[in-house]
């Protein structure tokens, strides 16, 4: 009964709400552009996707990791732990990710076509490297999602006027099966603090001109953080590349299409209802 129960919760955060009918994203440029270790962020639809908005007050609410094909990974050990999470086409670009419901698995990149993404790519990070990386986010595949994380989360974030402080976040704990569970950000942040690469470090400022730096706690890493990191390039294609044009004002501002009701609270038409916010604020 508790199972089922559980399913029913998991099916009813997961449901996703439909794809715009225009994507953000320029999925077939992201494809032929990413690399493998490359995080790759995803403004998620599904009602727990809201939660971790809400919760970290970012529009990112999921990351997950590209590892290239399967004959991409050089080590043979590894190809075959990935072949035993992967038995779909070896030419198919594959990621790793952490999700609700299914935990640490491998899937093709395509699942996330028409979903507005964006990448963000480890600075300066070597070959040899990436490859522990990726071995690393490997060797979680199978790993559970740890989904009182996400609470632990929020509880951190709260004030202590809000959340009672005997209600105490047990981030910083240890549990018997522990190491087991993860979330996408957590186990992305891991993989790179295994190679102590920063992702958003404490500086501190020692005698003289010295500095010495101090690795956030994992489980305290969010999708944004790798946005927000100054270690991470972000690279953006949107769906139409406004870049080719010489002037903004050759952008196609016009056309026969019209918004609706809903979209009209948040988006105006070019030059009919500019003129009239002009006018109005005058």
């Amino acid at each position: 009964m508790m199972k089922w129960i559980s399913n029913a919760v998991v099916k009813w955060l997961k449901h996703k709400r439909p794809l715009p009918r225009t994507p953000l994203s320029d999925f077939e440029r992201i494809r032929h552009e990413i690399k493998p270790c490359d995080v790759i962020l995803v403004e998620g639809r599904s009602r727990v996707s809201d939660v971790i908005k809400l919760i970290t007050q970012s529009n990112w609410s999921h990351a997950f990791m590209y590892i290239g094909r399967l004959h991409d990974i050089e080590d043979p050990q590894l190809r075959e732990r990935l072949g035993n999470h992967y038995t779909g086409n070896p030419d198919k670009q594959l990621i790793i990710e952490s999700e609700l419901g299914m935990g640490t698995v491998v899937r093709p990149l395509t699942v996330y076509e028409g979903e507005h993404l964006r990448i963000c790519r480890p600075r300066g990070l070597g070959f040899s490297d990436s490859q522990k990386v990726v071995s690393h986010v490997i060797s979680r595949l199978g790993d559970d999602y740890n989904v009182r994380q996400i609470f632990d989360l929020a509880r951190f974030l709260f004030p202590w006027t809000v959340m009672p402080r005997k209600w105490r976040s047990s981030l910083f704990s240890k549990r018997p099966g522990e190491n087991t569970q993860t979330v996408c950000s957590t186990m992305i942040a891991e993989a790179f603090g295994h190679i102590q690469f920063p992702l958003l470090p404490l500086v501190k400022r020692e005698a003289g001109s010295g500095f010495q730096l101090y690795m956030r706690n994992p489980k305290l890493c969010t999708p944004s953080d790798f946005d927000y990191s100054p270690y991470f390039d972000i690279i953006k294609y949107p769906f139409l590349d406004f870049h080719q044009q010489s002037d903004q004002r050759l952008l196609p501002w016009q056309g026969a299409s019209a918004l609706s009701a809903e979209e009209r609270e948040m988006y105006i038409n070019i030059p009919e209802d500019l003129k009239k916010l002009n006018d109005d604020t005058q």
